[in-house]
């Protein structure tokens, strides 16, 4: 038991010491009324709800796929969707800047019809998405795996279609996982900072989301703001994590979904 209140102690005490500091010295306060908060909080809100939409519009079908079908080079699909979940973050920055950069293997001919990727807000969007769409595709192929076939099939000899069967059956039944993982998956695209830093750079209004400002702020010497703009974040994820548990959604974060 002691061990164990240490280790509770040793993960609590320094984010209780950074939201109680943001909150007792005033600095929680101003940094809602900052311009500079306020705009990267906007940008933040808005590229990450893009994300999510991206995330599910791709990734939902590519979860389905390695929930129910069986084939060559399955595994090696798996193990490249949970590539981004174990990289560095800067890593994931540096390989999109490789790939979509004025002088990448996309970017160049994309930059020769005048799209310019890097360091603008859609670099940003897709930052988030490379990040955080392994949460939702594995959260959600653990779920839609653990609808019973049968109840599929039963819905077929009905006269039901496969979308019909997937938006009245298969979606509802894994309704709890699919949650919990846009939960997550926003959450991660919330606090990104490596990857967008890399590829998106930090331009105030365009790419310098809030964990953005955190480090711009420390580096300017403003530890104020920065501790502020911290708390903001940790408030954030407090919040997703406590509805993830309270909306019983709490298998998403089970180590063994990603298995």
């Amino acid at each position: 038991m002691a061990l164990a209140g240490l280790s509770a102690l040793f993960l609590s005490l320094p984010i209780l010491v950074l939201v109680a500091r943001a909150i007792f010295d005033g600095s929680l306060a101003r940094a809602l009324t900052a311009q500079v908060v306020l705009s990267a909080l906007a940008l933040s809100l808005a590229t990450t709800a893009i994300s999510l939409v991206i995330t599910v519009a791709f990734g939902l079908p590519l979860a389905y796929v390695l929930a129910r079908r069986r084939f060559r080079g399955a595994g090696l699909v798996e193990a490249i969707v949970d590539l981004p979940l174990v990289l560095p973050p800067a890593v994931a920055g540096l390989a999109l800047l490789l790939l979509l950069g004025r002088r990448g293997f996309l970017g160049g001919p994309l930059d020769a019809i005048g799209i310019e990727i890097p360091f603008t807000t859609l670099a940003v969007i897709l930052a988030q998405t490379f990040v955080s769409a392994p949460f939702f595709i594995r959260s959600a192929r653990t779920g839609i795996a653990s609808v019973e076939l049968d109840l599929e099939a039963a819905a077929r000899v009905d006269g039901a279609s496969d979308i019909e069967v997937f938006r009245h059956i298969t979606v509802p039944l894994a309704g709890s996982a699919l949650a919990a993982g846009l939960v997550m998956s926003w959450a991660r695209s919330l606090g990104e900072f490596g990857a967008t830093i890399m590829f998106a750079g930090n331009i105030e209004g365009r790419t310098q989301t809030l964990p953005l400002v955190v480090y711009g702020e420390f580096q300017g010497g403003d530890l104020d703001g920065s501790i502020a703009a911290a708390a903001i974040l940790v408030l954030a994820a407090f919040g997703v994590l406590v509805a993830v548990r309270l909306l019983h959604w709490g298998r998403a974060l089970d180590i063994r979904s990603l298995g």
